[in-house]
C-alpha cells in the first residue's frame, strides 16, 4: 500500500540531522507497517497529480496557521475533498487535523486559553491518553459529520474522525520527547510564554503512548472500508 505523505511544513534545520524532517517521522511512526511512501511537499506548492497518485494519504504538522492566506492552501483544501469524497483513508496530525477540518467546513482559530506543549493527557473513551502536543490554534467548529474520539478541557476536538476514512489528531504522536526538547528551544522561546515551556520541560520525561497510536494509524490504513 502507498501513503502519500502530504508535507505542509519544515522541521528546524537544527534539528532535522538528529529528527528528521516531518514526514521522515512518520516513515518512522508507521515503518512496522510495511508501507510505500512518496512524500509531496505541499507547503513548496509540489502537489500529486490527483488523489488517486497514492492509496491513502496523510497530512503533517506545520508552524503555519490553516486560515492564513497561502497560495498552497485552497489546492490543498481541495485535495483534501477529493479524497474524502473516495473515500480515501486519510489522517491529520497538527496542522493537518485543523486543515481536514477547515476545508470540510469546520472553524479553525487562535485558542484564547493559549498554548498546549509538551505531554498532554486526553480523554479517550473513557481512558488517559497521553501525547505530545504543540499548538496554539484548534478546531473551535466541527464541520458536518466530525465524530469527537478524544479530547480535555484546553482543547475539547483533540481526535476527530469523519466515517470510517478519515483520523485525525490534534497532539503529535510522531513527536520524540528530545525533538519537542529542542523546539522548545528553537521555536519556542519567544513565542510560547517561559513558564509554559519550562512546565513542559519538566514533563518530558514522562512516557507518551505514541507506540499505541502507530499501531492503531498502521491497521487504519489497511482495513477494509465498504
Amino acid at each position: 500500500m502507498k501513503i502519500g505523505i502530504l508535507q505542509t511544513g519544515h522541521a528546524p534545520e537544527n534539528l532535522i540531522d538528529s529528527a528528521g524532517n516531518y514526514d521522515e517521522m512518520f516513515r518512522t511512526l508507521l515503518a512496522d507497517g510495511g508501507f510505500e511512501f512518496e512524500t509531496f511537499a505541499v507547503v513548496d506548492n509540489q502537489f500529486p497529480s490527483g488523489p488517486e497518485a497514492a492509496d491513502g494519504w496523510l497530512i503533517t504538522g506545520s508552524k503555519h496557521g490553516a486560515y492564513e492566506d497561502h497560495d498552497w492552501i485552497p489546492p490543498l483544501e481541495d485535495l483534501i475533498r477529493q479524497i474524502h469524497a473516495r473515500k480515501q483513508p486519510l489522517v491529520g496530525i497538527c496542522f493537518g487535523h485543523q486543515i481536514i477540518a477547515q476545508a470540510l467546513g469546520g472553524k479553525v482559530e487562535k485558542f484564547a486559553g493559549g498554548w498546549a506543549v509538551g505531554p498532554v493527557t486526553y480523554e479517550q473513551d473513557g481512558k488517559p491518553l497521553r501525547l505530545n502536543a504543540w499548538h496554539q490554534d484548534q478546531v473551535t467548529a466541527l464541520p458536518e459529520g466530525a465524530r469527537v474520539l478524544a479530547g480535555n478541557d484546553h482543547c475539547k476536538h483533540g481526535i476527530l474522525a469523519y466515517g470510517d476514512h478519515i483520523w485525525t489528531a490534534q497532539p503529535h504522536p510522531e513527536f520524540a520527547s528530545s525533538f519537542v526538547d529542542g523546539l522548545i528551544d528553537s521555536r519556542g522561546r519567544g513565542v510560547v510564554p517561559d513558564a509554559l515551556l519550562d512546565a513542559a520541560k519538566d514533563q518530558l520525561h514522562h512516557p507518551i503512548q505514541s507506540d499505541e497510536i502507530a499501531t492503531f494509524l498502521n491497521a487504519f490504513f489497511v482495513k477494509e472500508r465498504t
